[in-house]
């Protein structure tokens, strides 16, 4: 059986190059891509904005607090100072502040400073404190990074102060602008992306469209310039390769029915052929360029589009129709799996292509075989043989017309070499797909693989 094999499917490829690692976590379509680039993009610069923003706030309010800490301890270490020290303990509550309190006696704990910051802040307290004596500066761990100043006063009475750094606050409303400006951001982007790429998706669904029948729905030729341009090329495309098309159709029937004239007077003159040999080798021939040009035309009609509307089938009737019409010409062929159930599709080119696929099976194979097997939205009939099967380098070659393997170059065996081409050609005009490959066993398989769905019932 001179089949070929499917060629892998683009997407399938796409998908197994992007299957591992971080491949899985990169979107596929364009529209996606664009938009997560954006987004992401734009959420980085804002957040590095904020950022920057917060950290500058920071530095100029930590300035400031600061400043206002040193000279407020400083004066609150003069007032302890002056008054008398029956007196102190009564004052240390109304001078204790959210940042700083101070505590009569006792010793200073911790550790010298060990940040930088803790490190300046005990120097600008130390400095705003002199002339009194500091004893010992330390760091504690509670507050983190408190510090404990102990200080002398005039009387010779010790005073601990503990102070800490307080982080500026910050307002809720302001984490809420952000996300909503992170949000007004995506949907922007979002909106920009899809009014760019969705007329790239609108050509490349007609161009999908475009196939075998040339009847791909216009596009409208709008919106801006670049794109309108793309449109109206594109329309203007369609048109003249459905103008090629039906002028190859018409000069190719046109010839097949000036042929038929001149054929049949040469098979009349057969006729008076004193030669039986001869006469029956010479209507061999005719026979022979007359299936030519029939199957010439069916070829290039099957290129200009499937005409046919699909209709309510039974098509485990009309399978078992065939194989019955084979076992009536002497033909052995067994059906293998049902549908179940009648479909929608397009009977008249079912039938072909799959007549097509067992002709070529019974030239190679003496044991062919039609299985089916539906599920899940398709609708799979594979040919199976058990013949000599055909070199891996030709299967993408047996799919063109006029194409025949090497060890079948006889017409007899080889045919016109357009079977498969138009079974092929059928089977893209219907939206199914023709994949052939050799069996491990032996012999090959051509698998017909369409989509169906069910037929309403009455």
């Amino acid at each position: 059986m001179a089949t070929p094999s499917s060629p892998a499917h683009p997407a399938a490829s796409a998908r197994s190059g992007a299957g591992g690692g971080l491949g899985r976590l990169v979107p596929r379509t364009l529209f996606s891509r664009v938009t997560l680039i954006i987004v992401v993009g734009l959420a980085i610069a804002q957040l590095l904005t904020f950022a920057s923003i917060r950290y500058e706030r920071d530095m100029a309010m930590r300035e400031l607090m600061m400043i206002g800490i040193e000279r407020d301890i400083a004066s609150s270490v003069a007032l302890l100072d002056r008054l008398p020290a029956a007196e102190r303990a009564g004052w240390l509550e109304r001078l204790e502040r959210r940042n700083y309190r101070f505590v009569l006696g006792g010793v200073a704990e911790g550790v010298d400073p060990t940040s930088r910051l803790s490190q300046q802040f005990a120097t600008d307290i130390v400095d705003a404190i002199r002339p009194f004596q500091i004893i010992k500066v330390g760091q504690v761990t509670q507050p983190p990074e408190g510090l404990q100043i102990q200080v002398r006063l005039t009387d010779g009475a010790s005073v601990v102060i503990h102070a800490m750094r307080v982080g500026m606050p910050m307002s809720r409303w302001v984490i809420w602008v952000l996300v909503i400006q992170l949000l007004v951001l995506a949907a922007c982007a979002w909106f920009a992306v899809r009014l760019v790429t969705r007329p790239l998706a609108d050509l490349a669904a007609a161009a999908d469209d475009l196939g075998p029948d040339l009847k791909a729905q216009t596009l409208t030729e709008d919106g801006p310039t670049e794109v309108a341009h793309a449109a109206r090329a594109f329309n203007a495309m369609q048109q003249r390769i459905g103008g090629y098309m039906s002028e190859r159709v018409k000069i190719l029937a046109a010839i097949s029915h000036d042929l038929q004239t001149p054929i049949t007077r040469m098979r009349l003159r057969t006729d008076l052929m004193d030669d039986a040999h001869d006469r029956d080798k010479f209507r061999q021939d005719l026979d022979e360029m007359n299936s030519l040009v029939r199957e010439g035309v069916t070829y290039a009609r099957t290129l200009h589009g499937a005409t046919e509307p699909a209709l309510r089938m039974d098509a485990d009737a009309l399978l078992e129709s065939m194989v019955a019409d084979y076992e009536d010409a002497g033909k052995r062929v067994q059906l293998e799996g049902r549908v179940g159930a009648p479909i929608v599709g397009r009977p008249n080119a079912l039938r072909r292509i799959v007549m097509n696929l067992v002709d070529n099976a019974l030239i190679f194979g003496s044991d062919v075989r039609l299985r089916v097997q539906a599920g899940d939205g398709q609708l799979a009939i594979a040919v199976v043989d058990n013949g000599p099967g055909i070199p891996p380098d030709e299967l993408d070659a047996v799919l063109k017309p006029f194409y025949r393997v090497e060890s079948s170059r006889n017409r007899s065996t080889g045919g016109t070499g357009l079977g498969l081409a138009i079974a092929h050609q059928l089977a893209m005009a219907m939206g199914a797909e023709l994949a052939l490959r050799n069996r491990p066993e032996g012999g090959l398989e051509a698998r017909l693989t369409l989509p169906t769905r069910p037929a309403a019932s009455n």
